[in-house]
């Protein structure tokens, strides 16, 4: 049995997994087609949220939980990195 990460009463209580991804997904393209500057400063407020998301959820994860999203955060600044750096 799965047990809710926190509370239902957040700012993002009332956003549907379904409509979260497809923002995340259209900001993770549009950083990438975009590239230079613009992109990577898209793809640095992905990171930043993800790791938002990570410090305030951190206490409830257990350590495979956490060593998953650090890594989608480290490659997210890898990315962010190299879209900056290409052009």
């Amino acid at each position: 049995m799965r047990a809710q990460l926190l509370s239902g009463n957040g700012p993002l209580a009332r956003v549907t997994p379904l409509v979260a991804f497809l923002v995340v997904a259209a900001v993770f393209a549009l950083g990438i087609v975009i590239g230079g500057g613009t992109g990577a400063a898209l793809l640095g407020l992905l990171a930043v949220g993800v790791a938002v998301l990570l410090a305030a959820t951190w206490q409830v994860l257990e350590t495979g939980q956490r060593v998953g999203r650090v890594l989608v955060l480290l490659i997210l600044v890898a990315v962010a990195l190299s879209v900056l750096l290409t052009t």
